[in-house]
């Protein structure tokens, strides 16, 4: 029970990186329609203000897995901690759209990086048996990032309408929406100080005896010595360096993890997320009551993704995702059809909209995660994990980016376009994503080991 208690702790911490990965990526939402008129921006800038963090997303992905590969998981997630304070600071004080950009591409960086470390270190401390369930806390903690953030957002914006009508809101109130991150990523910091190395990153460097104790401590000592002697054949038995994810096997494993990261974004969420308040804006809702449904979007997202967290250990991996791939896109197109007809009357495209985050919550947000962190072989996970990653922040990009023009020329249509996608996720997991429930991460490994001996 102890051990239980330890590595649900290690977990938690972990996944405040998640938290200030929604905290940070969510807190644009209520600020970007404040900064559009504060600093005048068109469709164009708009979508830069919001997706210029994306960019540094990318770059924190792509160098976050060799440098934990290098330098270890728990460094290179305290560097995100202080990436996420210099960003929070830098984005509530900036003169000009330029400066506000670099804040949020310094926050980007820490968001790529975080995004995949996260999960990643829970997945290679966590047993077999629950790893999924403490792999998907990951997801929960983003959800919880995004909810509490839409809370704050909410809250500012009412105080700036008590104040002064939008004046208020305009000149102040987007900054402190920013400058509020300033706290949990200090939290995650001092947190971050008290938890081991990965195991077996320990293992991969060669310090075996401080991997022993970690794994004493996460599965019990009558357990270590078989996980550690596990863990150590598999990593001794690996080809260096990242050519073997070429082969035939970890071939398809690479294609999986990067489809799945792709599909993820371009299936729509961030389009909710990101712009839900324009969206309830263009429905016929003012600002904050705009902001204030974003907050009943985040409390469904996390509910359904504490459904996922219950149940992705007795259910799997596969049926999840094939159910969330399918209510996303029946949801977006009942979307689409309410912005098509005018049906605004009514809480029809709030309902809409939640039937389609409860879709994804349930599965592509948290069970997308766990898959990438399960995959991939040990001595090459972070690289692969950051290839899988840059390709899942490249695609959240382009969405968001293009999102802005889409809605104002093609309006309700646009829901159509990832409705479509969702079809594609639909087939793909149905013909190529594997079950992994209930495997260790060495188990899984060696089915893509028998994958190459066939070829």
């Amino acid at each position: 029970m102890d051990s239980a208690r330890y590595v649900w702790r290690l977990a938690c911490v972990a996944a405040l990186g998640g938290l200030l990965f929604g905290y940070d990526t969510a807190v644009i939402s209520g600020a970007i329609g404040f900064l559009t008129e504060r600093f005048q921006l068109n469709e164009d800038l708009q979508g830069w203000a919001v997706s210029s963090a994306l960019v540094g997303c990318i770059f924190g992905a792509a160098f976050a897995g060799a440098l934990s590969d290098l330098f270890g998981r728990k460094k290179v997630l305290i560097a995100t901690s202080v990436l996420f304070t210099v960003s929070a600071i830098g984005s509530a004080i900036p003169r000009n759209l330029t400066e506000f950009v670099v804040a949020r591409m310094l926050g980007g960086f820490g968001i790529g990086a975080a995004s995949m470390l996260s999960p990643l270190y829970i997945a290679e401390i966590a047993p077999a048996g629950v790893r999924g369930r403490l792999v998907s806390i990951n997801q929960f903690a983003i959800i919880s990032g995004m909810l509490v953030v839409y809370f704050v957002n909410a809250m500012i914006a009412y105080i700036g309408d008590r104040m002064d009508t939008q004046t208020w809101n305009v000149a102040y109130g987007w900054r402190w929406m920013f400058g509020s991150e300033t706290l949990p990523a200090a939290l995650f910091f001092g947190f971050l100080l008290f938890v081991p190395e990965s195991p077996r990153w320990l293992v991969k460097r060669g310090r075996i005896e401080e991997a022993g104790h970690v794994l004493a401590r996460v599965s019990g000592p009558e357990l270590a010595g078989k996980q550690l002697a596990e863990i150590t054949e598999a990593i001794m038995s690996e080809e260096r360096g990242v050519g073997q994810l070429l082969r035939p096997g970890l071939r398809m494993a690479l294609l999986i993890g990067v489809v799945l990261a792709v599909l993820q974004q371009v299936t729509g969420i961030n389009v909710v997320l990101y712009y839900a308040p324009e969206i309830f804006k263009s429905a016929g809702l003012g600002a904050t009551a705009a902001i204030a449904q974003t907050v009943i979007v985040g409390a469904v997202n996390l509910a359904f993704t504490i459904v996922a967290i219950a149940v992705v250990d007795r259910l799997g991996r596969k049926p999840l995702l094939l159910i969330a791939s399918a209510g996303m896109g029946v949801s977006l197109i009942l979307l689409g059809g309410a912005f098509i007809t005018g049906s605004f009357e009514g809480p029809w495209v709030l309902l809409f909209t939640l039937a389609y985050v409860a879709s994804f919550a349930v599965a592509m947000g948290p069970v997308v995660w766990v898959v990438l962190s399960e995959i991939f072989p040990t001595r090459v996970r972070g690289t692969a994990m950051s290839a899988a990653t840059i390709c899942l922040w490249i695609a959240c990009f382009v969405v968001s980016q293009t999102f802005p023009r889409m809605l104002a020329h093609l309006a309700g249509k646009s829901f159509f376009v990832y409705a479509a996608m969702c079809l594609i996720s639909l087939i793909f997991v149905a013909l190529f994503v594997p079950e992994t429930k209930g495997k260790t991460l060495e188990q899984i490994e060696r089915t893509w080991g028998v994958q190459m001996e066939g070829k």
